[in-house]
C-alpha cells in the first residue's frame, strides 16, 4: 500500500488519507520520486530527480535530459523500465510525460516542472 497523492498532496478519504495498492500504488512512488528535488533528503540524498533544472536547459536538449532524470530517478524500483520521455511548454513551466513499463504493463505519469 502507498498514500495516494494529487498535484504533490495528499488525498483525502473519509477523514484520512487515502491509500492505494498495484500499479496505482507504484504510479504513487514514480510520481513523487520525479517531483521531489534531488538531494532535498538528508537522509536519503539519492531519493528525487532532477527535472526541476529543465527550465534552464535549451529546448532541443530537454527531452533527453528528462529521460536521464527520469532513469535516474527511478533506477531503485524493480521491474520498472523508462521507455519514453516528452517535454512540452505548460503554462507555467514544464509538462513532462513519462512512459514506463511495469511487469508487462505500459504505464504513465504526468508532471510539471
Amino acid at each position: 500500500m502507498s498514500i495516494q497523492m494529487d498535484r504533490k498532496d495528499y488525498v483525502a478519504e473519509g477523514g484520512t488519507v487515502a491509500s492505494v495498492g498495484g500499479s496505482s500504488a507504484l504510479l504513487s512512488d514514480v510520481l513523487f520520486r520525479l517531483s521531489a528535488r534531488r538531494g532535498g533528503f538528508v537522509l536519503l540524498p539519492e531519493l528525487g530527480s532532477r527535472m526541476h533544472l529543465l527550465r534552464h536547459e535549451k529546448p532541443s536538449a530537454r527531452d533527453a535530459l528528462a529521460r536521464q532524470y527520469a532513469v535516474e530517478a527511478l533506477a531503485e524500483l524493480t521491474d520498472v523500465e523508462v521507455t519514453d520521455v516528452g517535454v512540452a511548454a505548460a503554462d507555467e513551466g514544464l509538462l513532462v510525460q513519462v512512459e514506463l513499463t511495469w511487469h508487462g504493463e505500459p504505464l504513465a505519469v504526468e508532471l510539471e516542472v
